[in-house]
């Protein structure tokens, strides 16, 4: 509920001369003929008790012989000329020939405390202030941020060693590097980035984070928001890339080598991340299947990646809501536009049934009573596959906060996924190895598209595919 300020009355808003008197009969006389003119009829001092006229004279802190040399030491100009603010004025300007009245104690008060607000200037200086700051103690990072900690323990709460996060505080140093004011001393780079790293490895609430570096709540939440954006701003240009043509034929023989298809330049996969129901368009982000599966309401936005042989992601689109479908996700993203404009020529990004078949995806066969054929080419598009869901499990085990319902707004929530995303190409680019004991398994249903085939020629590649597969002894026994 909104309060509207009132708004203090004016004599132009109120033109009536009962607004003027309403300030005469309650302020005090600033007039030399209120002594001399008689009181109105219904004022008459004849009908008050001598007492009552006296506490009433006190009260007031005046009296009739006060009032001349009042009213001759400050002439004052008629009423009618004066308005609410300047009557307020004049009260103050003429208690202070009145202060050296002992019977007069209100107006003696009130001038102490206009003379000691004219003073003020004439005291000396007071220390300059300083800003309270909890005392929190630090003593946990500290001792992680000593040489002698040992390399597992650092390993085990950062998910990654000390060389990879020292490289990644130098990336960054010209980014999040902040200034010490008069106040208080800056945070350093090391540990800013050590909040947001062990917030996302740990996915553990805020106030324990603020118990482990020694900062406030809020900071810690600003922090991480900080440098997750400073990771997106300035490394994710460098570890998430497009190939190139000489890195994506590389990326093709090696997905050759694996399952036996050509021209394989991508595995794309689609995962969702758990969130908190948010305040507008609740139904969009309603994930029927996982509610359906886990008997709990849950609510999601969708991350999909291709990544390459090594599980290095190479596109990502995040933040759609958890109930669109794979293949509307598809169709929302970056790389979908590119394939349009002819950039993926030549080039199969392999992906499961939820994806329909078009010129540049190779999705499985999906209707009933495969051939051996046909049962032979969903095997190695399993095993292609394979490939981006692994990675997305080791990014989910890596960084526990996408494991469970995050805290971060929505709008906030695409840069702490793709820093998410960087930080795993870092690992897996300089062979951060990942415990078996935080293993994550993938809970990601799989729905047909209504329209599953989008272009005629690549039902024909594909049949070429599986056929080649089968008779060039590269397609395997195990659907048998």
């Amino acid at each position: 509920m909104e309060i509207s300020s009132f708004p203090f009355p004016t004599q132009e808003d109120y033109p009536s001369p009962n607004f003027l008197t309403f300030f005469q009969d309650f302020d005090l006389p600033t007039t030399t003929s209120f002594a001399s003119q008689p009181l109105p009829k219904k004022r008459k001092t004849d009908d008050f008790d001598p007492v009552v006229e006296d506490i009433l004279s006190k009260f007031l802190g005046f009296d009739n012989q006060e009032e001349k040399p009042f009213s001759s030491q400050h002439p004052t100009q008629p009423l009618e000329n004066q308005s609410v603010f300047d009557f307020s004025n004049q009260q103050m300007q003429t208690t202070k020939p009145l202060a050296g009245n002992n019977n007069k104690r209100g107006r003696q008060d009130s001038s102490e405390f206009i003379s000691t607000s004219d003073d003020c200037y004439s005291q000396p200086p007071q220390q300059q202030r300083r800003l309270w700051v909890k005392d929190r103690s630090k003593a946990w990072w500290e001792q992680c941020n000593s040489p002698d900690f040992p390399e597992d323990e650092f390993k085990k709460a950062f998910k990654m060693s000390r060389a990879t996060f020292d490289m990644i505080c130098e990336e960054l140093e010209c980014v999040v590097t902040k200034k010490d004011t008069m106040l208080r001393q800056a945070i350093p780079v090391r540990q800013r980035v050590a909040v947001c790293i062990w917030r996302l490895a740990t996915g553990e609430p805020l106030r324990e984070v603020s118990k482990r570096f020694g900062l406030g709540i809020s900071t810690c939440h600003k922090l991480v928001l900080e440098v997750c954006t400073a990771i997106k701003s300035v490394l994710m240009p460098k570890f998430v890339q497009w190939p190139n043509d000489n890195k994506m034929n590389e990326i093709k023989q090696e997905f050759q080598m694996l399952s036996g298809m050509p021209n394989v330049g991508g595995s794309i996969y689609t995962t969702h991340v758990p969130i908190i129901a948010p305040k507008v368009s609740v139904g969009a982000y309603f994930n029927k299947r996982h509610t359906e599966r886990n008997q709990k309401t849950s609510y999601s936005v969708t991350f999909q990646g291709v990544v390459d042989p090594n599980g290095v992601f190479t596109d990502v689109c995040i933040g759609w809501p958890g109930s669109m479908s794979d293949d509307k996700v598809l169709e929302k993203s970056a790389l979908y536009q590119r394939a349009n404009r002819g950039l993926l020529k030549d080039v199969w990004v392999v992906g499961n049934s939820g994806f329909p078949l078009m010129d540049w995806v190779l999705a499985p066969y999906t209707r009933q009573n495969l051939t051996w054929t046909q049962h032979a080419f969903n095997e190695k598009v399993g095993e292609i596959q394979k490939v981006a869901k692994e990675a997305f499990m080791r990014m989910k085990a890596r960084w526990s906060c996408l494991q469970k319902r995050t805290e971060v707004k929505l709008q906030d929530l695409p840069v702490v996924l793709g820093a998410c995303c960087v930080l795993h190409n870092i690992c897996e680019m300089r062979g951060e190895e990942l415990s078996q004991e935080l293993r994550f398994d993938l809970f990601d249903d799989e729905m047909v598209p209504e329209n599953i085939v989008r272009s005629t020629n690549a039902v024909q590649a594909r049949d070429q595919i599986a056929h080649k597969l089968l008779h060039q002894n590269h397609a395997g026994t195990n659907f048998l």
